[in-house]
């Protein structure tokens, strides 16, 4: 994530541009972060309360496989696209949609929202179908005007995500003859190796740059064999039975990630919540592989592997990311509330109380259940609280963005 000190210079050169437009559309991480965070505050809690029979949906798919695709393709994809919208500007220097273009793009994604429940299938499968294609092909053509090459895996992982996406919308419609789940664990890989991709870059990034005289270097066979090792371990797991050989890649996948997170040295965050909340979320990675690879042997269900990866290791990088990156864009400080605080031990504990308390005390899984959902569904109401006055207006230092 680093940016060649030619193009500093020429930036440093080029006058400041002065704020135009609807500062909510000014730069992809405001709509889409705040539509991000205000339906990951409603869905969980509906979830939940619909799982529990306290509620009825007319929804278009089984409620269970709508959770699912939801919280993948529709929450964590719409933080995705919002970071990489915002993160192409910032690392090509050329603009990326703004304006109508990104209201349409944003009204693209909550239309496929509603369509779920209020519209027959087949609109909803079509509007779900176009926006990580449109997305994916603006970012790529972004780098490659750029020459930015080193990000074009990110570009192709999108194409991927589309293609899990389409995937799962035609298993449901018959179309293809494999299950849903299968279609959805795939977006779930996807979005792993995104999250290992980039938090290889900004984790140690923020890290040294917050903690002065902290230098840290991870082995480039460890970073090789790191997301080496989780690609091929999680394609084993989505494509193939369980078996032996899956759970001992994820085993594997898992150790690595475990020495590439030591050499990150999280220990020394301790005091910055901006950067422990970031190692904190990256942990859950090889637990989920682990619960992952006992999953493969029978061990434990597979849903808490999922759930560690989903909730744990997504949920967390989000609620960390789209504090840290928010502030920045906004011209903030990044120094964190006490809101902010409470906001990643909430979306923690969710984690905990989905994943590991229902191992310890399965029969009490529905209280575990509303916990977590009370929990998840709390945080992402705080960061609304904090950052939607400043998602919908102009920068503090006026600059554009």
């Amino acid at each position: 994530m680093t940016t060649p000190p030619a193009m500093l210079a020429a930036r440093a050169a080029t006058p400041v541009p002065s704020p135009q437009g609807w500062p909510l559309l000014r730069l992809g991480f405001r709509p889409f972060y705040l539509g991000a965070a205000a339906y990951g505050m409603l869905a969980i809690p509906l979830w939940i309360a619909l799982l529990l029979g306290r509620v009825s949906l007319n929804l278009t798919v089984s409620p269970v496989l709508w959770h699912a695709h939801e919280m993948l393709f529709g929450f964590t994809v719409a933080v995705i696209v919002g970071f990489l919208l915002t993160a192409g500007k910032a690392w090509t220097g050329l603009d990326t949609p703004r304006g109508a273009a990104l209201a349409a793009l944003a009204g693209l994604w909550l239309a496929a929202r509603l369509a779920a429940v209020f519209a027959p299938y087949g609109v909803y499968a079509l509007l779900d179908l176009l926006l990580l294609p449109l997305v994916a092909g603006i970012f790529i053509a972004v780098l490659l005007r750029a020459g930015g090459g080193r990000n074009l895996p990110l570009g192709a992982i999108l194409l991927l995500l589309a293609l899990a996406n389409a995937a799962f919308h035609g298993a449901v419609s018959g179309v293809l003859n494999i299950e849903p789940v299968r279609a959805l664990h795939a977006g779930l890989a996807l979005i792993v190796m995104i999250e290992c991709v980039i938090a290889g870059r900004v984790i140690p990034a923020f890290t040294q740059s917050a903690l002065p005289g902290v230098r840290l270097k991870v082995p480039p066979w460890l970073e090789q064999a790191t997301l080496g090792t989780t690609a091929i371990a999680l394609a084993l797991w989505v494509l193939a039975p369980a078996n032996i050989f899956s759970a001992t890649a994820l085993g594997a996948a898992a150790l690595l990630h475990v020495l590439r997170l030591w050499c990150w040295k999280p220990l020394r965050t301790r005091s910055r919540p901006i950067l422990w909340v970031l190692h904190l979320a990256y942990a859950w990675l090889p637990v989920g592989l682990v619960l992952l690879a006992l999953s493969q042997l029978g061990v434990v269900g597979i849903s808490s592997g999922i759930h560690a990866l989903a909730v744990g290791a997504t949920g967390g990088l989000i609620i960390g990311m789209i504090t840290r990156t928010a502030r920045g864009h906004t011209g903030r400080a990044l120094q964190v509330s006490r809101l902010e605080v409470s906001a990643y031990l909430l979306v923690a504990g969710a984690a905990v109380a989905r994943v590991l308390l229902p191992l310890l005390a399965p029969q009490h899984l529905a209280i575990w259940l509303v916990a977590a959902a009370l929990a998840w569904g709390l945080a992402f109401a705080l960061y609304l609280l904090v950052f939607a006055p400043w998602l919908v207006a102009t920068r503090l230092d006026g600059k554009d963005g």
